[in-house]
């Protein structure tokens, strides 16, 4: 049943699209390491979405083509990328001062763990050896006006990763206010989850048997 429902889902490059669809003209966007950084191959060059990389971009592109990557041209997460015209390259402080000083419209981070409250558990599921230390997240979680988290809907064992209260070590506390996952878009209210949109082939009883916390309908 589950591998059924995967198949119905989106596929993590629909996944990013689908984010993509969703970020208004002009914004300013941080993408988080790994899947959210998809986000950027979805937006239209002629699109005005102003891309930020906590290691100092600003006007990052999408991913470049095979054989035309710059080894000296990556985003956080050491992946290859490109910049658009006008793009700026910034040392680290001035960078994490765009994240303090709230200039960002919008992070899209990946996630553990999603709690009804709006918490967020990204960088560690608890065990020794795993991860040394929360990072440039915790900055981000914080920092940016808004918040929005793209992951698998459960873990690979099938445990739902939308819960009522996170268990893994907190990232950010009450800041995600939307998001994605294979199956659905689900924004976090003051009333706790709330379905906005499905993936195709699935319905709101499938999201909510593999959420793990009440899910309202929209």
């Amino acid at each position: 049943m589950a591998e059924t429902m995967m198949r119905q889902g989106w596929s993590r490059a629909e996944m990013a699209a689908r984010v993509a669809i969703d970020i208004p003209e002009g914004w300013v966007v941080n993408l988080g390491i790994g899947l959210p950084t998809q986000v950027a191959n979805h937006v239209p060059v002629d699109r005005e979405v102003i891309f930020h990389s906590e290691n100092g971009i600003l006007g990052m592109g999408p991913a470049p083509g095979e054989g035309a990557e710059d080894p000296f041209l990556i985003n956080a997460g050491k992946q290859p990328v490109t910049l658009r015209p006008g793009a700026s390259i910034v040392g680290q402080a001035d960078s994490f001062a765009i994240i303090r000083g709230r200039h960002l419209d919008l992070c899209v981070l990946g996630g553990y763990q999603v709690a009804a409250n709006g918490d967020l558990a990204n960088w560690s599921v608890g065990r020794k050896g795993v991860a040394p230390a929360v990072g440039g997240a915790m900055d981000l979680g914080a920092g940016a006006a808004r918040v929005w988290v793209l992951m698998e809907h459960g873990t690979r064992e099938g445990e739902p990763r939308l819960v009522g209260r996170c268990t893994y070590p907190l990232t950010a506390l009450g800041s995600i206010t939307r998001v994605y996952t294979d199956l659905a878009v689900i924004d976090i209210t003051s009333h706790g989850f709330v379905l906005r949109d499905l993936a195709p082939g699935i319905s709101a009883d499938q999201v909510r048997a593999r959420t793990g916390a009440p899910l309202a309908v929209g």
